[in-house]
């Protein structure tokens, strides 16, 4: 008798430069998907170059950075794309912008996060704010890759994923909600 494989969603975070939230986010999905996710990333006006200061904070948490690079979204609206199933912006800029059409209609989702590369003062403290965001993604990405998708519908998904991208929802909420059931 064989089993029926469990489908893998194609997640896509962007955010204006792909330069650090963006690229920790794609870190992040690769470490909590068990499989059940591919991850990327991308900018609606890429740096060029991936954060050292964000490289420097995957690196402390264990992250593969080989291939990281900062890439336009352009990439993932080609007719040859990845057929996404996810898109999550998480800058407030990358949010008030026109993004182009996805391939697959993906489900969206705003799950704004503080922009470390604001932060002004001396190497640690800009490595702290890079900490804060690194964490504060990793809360979201686990909730979210712990989600029952086959349990939901595209409604009720759709409100788990606003939930989420909620700056005072806690975890307990989540489960309140039925996030995890």
């Amino acid at each position: 008798m064989s089993v029926m494989a469990a489908k893998t969603y194609n997640v896509l975070f962007l955010c204006t430069h792909n330069a650090g939230r963006s690229i920790m986010a794609e870190c992040l999905m690769r470490r909590w998907s068990n499989g059940r996710f591919q991850a990327f990333s991308a900018g609606s006006h890429p740096a060029g170059a991936v954060s050292p200061h964000a490289l420097r904070v995957l690196a402390s948490f264990n992250h593969k950075t080989e291939g990281l690079r900062s890439k336009s979204w352009d990439e993932f609206a080609q007719p040859d794309s990845p057929v996404l199933d996810f898109v999550f912006t998480v800058c407030d800029s990358a949010a008030g912008e026109v993004c182009p059409v996805w391939p697959g209609q993906p489900m969206t989702a705003h799950w704004g996060i503080e922009d470390p590369s604001a932060t002004t003062g001396d190497d640690d403290r800009i490595l702290k704010a890079y900490r804060r965001a690194y964490v504060e993604l990793e809360s979201r990405i686990k909730i979210f890759s712990s989600l029952r998708m086959e349990a939901l519908d595209r409604l009720n998904l759709q409100n788990r994923l606003n939930q989420i991208g909620g700056h005072h929802a806690g975890k307990e909420e989540f489960i309140q909600a039925g996030a995890f059931g």
